[in-house]
Order: C-alpha cells, then sequence, then structure tokens
C-alpha cells in the first residue's frame, strides 16, 4: 500500500504541535516579507530625498529662504530637511537673544540637530529589530518542529511489531518540513536584515557628514 508523501498532504497530515509551528512560521515569513517591501520602499525614498536637499542646499544663497521653504511644507519633510530646520530654526532663536555668546549658540545649534538626528535614524530602523529576530530563532522553532514530529514517529513504532521505513517516513518527512519552513522565513529575513542595517549606516554616515558642513556654515555666520 502506497503512502500519500505530497507536499499538502504531509502539512495536514502533521500532528498538531508541528502544524502549530508550521503556522507561526508561516506567519512570521509573510510578516517578514511585507516588513522588507516597505522598509525598501522608505530607504530608497530617504536617500533620495537626501540628494535633492543636498541639491537644493548647495545651490541657495539664502538659507532664510530655504528654512521658509521647507516650515511650509504640509509633512514637514525628513532626514536631512528636518537636520536642516532644527538646527536652523534654534541657531535663529538663540542669536534673537541678547547676552548669550556665539560658541552657547553653536551649541544650541548643534544639539537640535544632534536630536533630529536621533529621531531620523530611529525611524529609519523601525522593524530592523523583527528581522533580526526571525532571522535568529525561525530555524531554532523549526528544529523543535522537527524533533517534536520525529519524537512522535517513533513513539509510533512501538505499538507496531516490525518497524519498516514506510512507517517511519510520512512522520520524518512531515516533521522536516518544519525545518524547510523555518530556513524559509530566516534566510530573506537575515539577508534583508543586513542589507537595510547597511543602508541605514550609510545615510546615517550622509547625515553626519551633513551636520558637520552645515555647523561650519552657522559657525561663520555666528562669527560674523
Amino acid at each position: 500500500m502506497s503512502t500519500d508523501l505530497s507536499f499538502l498532504n504531509l502539512i495536514l497530515g502533521a500532528s498538531a504541535v508541528v502544524k502549530l509551528v508550521m503556522l507561526a512560521l508561516l506567519a512570521a515569513s509573510v510578516v517578514s516579507w511585507a516588513m522588507i517591501f516597505s522598509k525598501r520602499v522608505n530607504l530608497q525614498r530617504a536617500r533620495r530625498e537626501a540628494d535633492q536637499f543636498e541639491e537644493q542646499f548647495w545651490a541657495v544663497e539664502d538659507l532664510n529662504a530655504l528654512f521658509n521653504r521647507i516650515s511650509a511644507k504640509r509633512y514637514g519633510g525628513s532626514g536631512m530637511e528636518k537636520i536642516f530646520e532644527a538646527g536652523f530654526k534654534e541657531f535663529a532663536r538663540l542669536r534673537k537673544q541678547t547676552g548669550i555668546s556665539s560658541e552657547a549658540v553653536m551649541e544650541g545649534a548643534q544639539r537640535a540637530m544632534r536630536v533630529a538626528l536621533n529621531r531620523e535614524l530611529e525611524s529609519l530602523e523601525v522593524h530592523l529589530s523583527f528581522l533580526a529576530t526571525v532571522g535568529s530563532t525561525s530555524p531554532y522553532v523549526g528544529l523543535f518542529g522537527t524533533v517534536w514530529g520525529i519524537m512522535n514517529s517513533f513513539r509510533a513504532l512501538g505499538n507496531v511489531q516490525q518497524a519498516t521505513i514506510s512507517l517511519v517516513a510520512p512522520g520524518i518527512a512531515e516533521a522536516l518540513i518544519a525545518t524547510a519552513i523555518g530556513l524559509f522565513a530566516a534566510i530573506p529575513a537575515v539577508i534583508a536584515y543586513n542589507r537595510f542595517s547597511n543602508d541605514v549606516e550609510r545615510l546615517s554616515i550622509r547625515y553626519d557628514i551633513f551636520m558637520e558642513e552645515f555647523s561650519a556654515i552657522l559657525h561663520r555666520h555666528a562669527h560674523a
């Protein structure tokens, strides 16, 4: 008598615990892919906006006009725009106050830009921890399902007088599917996490460089 070892039949015939493991891994995989596509779009937009703002920033002669144009945007800008807006706003506010030294003005502007920078980086790093968690734990969750399924298969052998490969094969096959699904969930998550972490790091370096360059410009204005 032949045994149906099709992929779907093995999944449907698995034990409740193995089915729960498979369902959890599939859910994690679906959520991971949704986050991967969302994060990819967000990082591409951040790089594009950084390119556009740097082009505007180095082409403009009046920083007040650029600040007013950015402040008038409905969505409030992001990335370098936020850093520029926070730094220039604090710089202009402190310069209007009497009795404040140029060094204090610069320290206030740099502190405001650093806060804006940290907020932007925090926004860019959203969901990265989830991808890292899926990438690191999914293989072990799948392995747990595999061990549980193989254990049940060998326990079933205790009820028969003669053990054959045909009796063990379905249970082992359905158990190994859990490991396969775990790897299917983990591998894309790990690749995406490494790629996106590198992209965020490169954007962070760009933001840091811009902040230093903008600080030099504000320093010249503060001592003018």
